[in-house]
């Protein structure tokens, strides 16, 4: 997963947002209304970790989910089932993208609509495919082994199946979108990295493009990413302070009310290339990333990241019990 933005990158990207900010108004910022919520008198569904932590655990069970794998459509086909199970209004866009090395992807960004006549809306996102290569591992024989991605991509995607089913029987006052990002992990091998930052993120370029609704807007977004593993530093990512600070804050905020400071610290580190940035870009919806970022770690994220030791013994129930909780609660107090 992701691409992090280098020095020398970041100050390119900062120049030309300062220039799209000042010549074509392209900067979001979000306004009180978006930032505010009442937590008084508001019910809030309890998050079941066990739940959440089952849906991780049967994704990885079907294997890594690599574009163009039988895995990978057995999951797609699960996961739209059980979506509709939640909700009417699941969509799943098919779309034939082209990955850096030439390859052609058949793609599937899955997408579940709560309260879909309901114009205030919130979007709630994560990837659910799974990197074609282990290029991290410490072993070089692994290095060409697809990844079981149960942190980077299955622990989003669970987190967001349990706050689905919750709203099936606890009907928000807000309109929700579950979107499920494709082929987000197919970017460049670490062996041939350069420039190729769009190399990554393909299926939620292809949606900020093509949204599923005509027109489509949010208020805001949350995008969930590395959700799973215990002990997670969800700092305050550079891309999202950049275009949605005060989203950042409404959810660390929360998190913070709940008892999470120890997870979701107010820290701001460096810009990363995720499904956010082109939610943001493209379609302009304020859009945040929880993810588990400390560059003072060797990897910078957790240390299975890019193995293929990313698998159901790293998945901790605290982790995604705190992140779950906080985004149900995010979306519940929304006025």
């Amino acid at each position: 997963m992701i691409f992090m933005i280098n020095s020398i990158k970041l100050l390119l990207l900062s120049a030309a947002v300062t220039l799209i900010s000042c010549g074509e108004g392209r900067k979001v910022k979000t306004t009180d209304k978006d930032t505010q919520s009442s937590e008084a008198n508001v019910f809030v569904p309890e998050f079941n970790r066990d739940s959440a932590y089952a849906y991780i655990e049967k994704q990885v069970a079907f294997g890594p989910r690599v574009p163009n794998t039988q895995a990978h459509k057995a999951c797609s086909d699960w996961l739209s089932a059980t979506l509709q199970r939640f909700t009417s209004h699941v969509t799943v866009q098919q779309a034939r993208l082209k990955a850096s090395d030439g390859t052609m992807l058949d793609a599937r960004n899955i997408i579940a609509s709560f309260n879909p006549e309901n114009s205030s809306r919130i979007l709630l996102c994560a990837h659910w495919d799974s990197r074609p290569w282990a290029d991290h591992d410490p072993d070089p024989a692994n290095r060409r082994k697809p990844v079981p991605g149960a942190n980077d991509g299955a622990s989003g995607v669970g987190v967001l199946l349990e706050i689905a089913r919750q709203m099936s029987t606890h009907n928000p006052n807000i309109g929700v979108d579950i979107v499920l990002f494709d082929a987000e992990d197919y970017g460049e091998h670490q062996d041939l990295q350069g420039s190729a930052d769009h190399s990554w993120a393909l299926g939620s370029q292809h949606w900020a493009r093509n949204p599923h609704t005509p027109g489509y807007s949010a208020r805001f977004g949350i995008l969930l990413d590395m959700v799973g593993a215990a002990n997670p530093a969800f700092t305050m990512e550079g891309t999202s302070m950049y275009y949605a600070p005060g989203i950042m804050r409404k959810v660390w905020n929360v998190a913070h009310s709940l008892g999470y400071q120890n997870y979701f610290l107010n820290r701001k580190t460096g810009p990363i290339t995720d499904d956010h940035l082109y939610v943001n870009e493209i379609l302009r919806i304020p859009t945040i990333d929880i993810i588990d970022y400390d560059p003072d770690r060797e990897k910078g994220f957790f240390d299975q990241w890019h193995t293929v030791n990313d698998d159901m013994s790293i998945i901790s129930k605290e982790t995604i019990y705190a992140v779950g909780r906080t985004v149900l609660t995010v979306v519940y107090t929304t006025e």
